[in-house]
């Protein structure tokens, strides 16, 4: 089951407080960006976010959950979809853990 585009916005419009958050549609499913990084996933009108350190000690007790078959497990957030301002400071840990990502090879 593909992601409904309005679900996408919602959790969007739910993190606006972390900065230039965009979400990026991908084989009927959404790559979540803060600035550059990919800091989650949107899959089945479910919310997954990159586990990192600094997110399971903000989170505390939360499920590990794999957006598709053969990904990486993920937070899944199910609880707090709605607290935008605890959503935005949980994407914002976690694009400040995870790495930049590489530039792109140029075509010659």
């Amino acid at each position: 089951m593909a992601t409904e585009q309005a679900y996408a916005d919602y959790i969007i419009e739910q993190l606006e407080a972390a900065g230039p958050v965009r979400a990026r549609k991908m084989v009927g499913e959404y790559a979540v960006y803060l600035g550059g990084k990919v800091v989650g996933l949107i899959c089945n009108n479910q919310l997954f976010v990159k586990v990192t350190s600094g997110g399971q000690k903000f989170i505390g007790n939360v499920e590990l959950a794999a957006p598709y078959s053969g990904a990486k497990p993920a937070f899944l957030i199910d609880e707090r979809l709605e607290d935008g301002a605890w959503l935005s400071e949980l994407i914002t840990l976690t694009a400040h853990e995870l790495p930049e990502p590489k530039p792109k090879k140029r075509k010659c």
